[in-house]
């Protein structure tokens, strides 16, 4: 299953095998794959590195996602006209949350250690502008993203500081991470975000680094358990969030 090129990134093997199962004739054109978790088990991979390869077919056009129905063959384009995006060596959008969770728990514990009285009230402003945000239904991130670069800032480090931007430009940048998001029509988990930065929050006001730690570790595990669950292709829309999908369909 693993082609030498693409040994160090396990989605883009798991895709490199769905391609050649394609272009084999497995699934007609128009025919409806498996469910992500029937070929998680067949590949002996976890359902994560599933959706990221399928998300890679996607951007090739070989394969298209109908929401709530699920993932469907389609015919191959011409390589000519295959998007560019499908050849860049991007990193998958699970296997980011996975390296965030373990880069930004241990800077969260730092943080606690060092973080100043000023630093916890732009925190706590931080907080109360990402609410607003959710609350006015403005759709930014910008709340999100800045509570987590404080945290970093509250390090006194400059290196992790840059680590962790690093990470969040990779996020800003990859285009695998964007089509994810064209999936998401339900944003009613943000709120569970701001829930868990506030556990975060609470454990550098007492200045607690397993405290931190673990809140940092939670968050961005539910972060990613949640962005599996709302990127299924047959998870079901609930009403209210029906006008935004014909919206964002509109303009694609």
């Amino acid at each position: 299953m693993t082609g030498a090129a693409n040994a160090g990134r396990r989605y883009l093997a798991v895709a490199e095998t769905l391609r050649g199962m394609l272009e084999r004739g497995r699934w007609q054109v128009g025919e409806r794959l498996p469910a992500e978790r029937q070929l998680a088990e067949e590949l002996d991979v976890p359902r994560a590195t599933v959706r990221e390869a399928l998300i890679v077919l996607e951007v090739e056009g070989r394969v298209e996602v109908r929401q709530m129905s699920g993932v469907y063959a389609m015919p191959a384009l011409p390589p000519a006209t295959v998007p560019a995006a499908a050849h860049l060596a991007d990193i998958g959008p699970f296997e980011l949350l996975r390296a965030r969770q373990v880069v930004e728990s241990a800077i969260a514990a730092a943080a606690a250690l060092t973080v100043s009285d000023g630093q916890i009230d732009a925190l706590r402003a931080a907080l109360v502008r990402e609410e607003e945000d959710i609350a006015e239904g403005r759709g930014s991130y910008e709340g999100d993203a800045t509570f987590h670069r404080l945290v970093a800032q509250s390090t006194q480090n400059e290196v992790l500081v840059a680590t962790s931007e690093g990470l969040w430009s990779i996020r800003g940048t990859s285009p695998l991470w964007a089509r994810i998001h064209l999936r998401i029509f339900d944003q009613t988990y943000r709120r569970q975000w701001t829930h868990d930065h506030h556990e975060i929050l609470r454990g550098l006001e007492r200045r607690d680094p397993e405290s931190a730690r673990a809140a940092m570790w939670r968050h961005l595990g539910n972060v990613a358990d949640r962005l599996l669950m709302l990127s299924d292709p047959e998870f079901t829309i609930p009403a209210k969030a029906a006008p935004r999908r014909r919206a964002l369909r509109s303009i694609q």
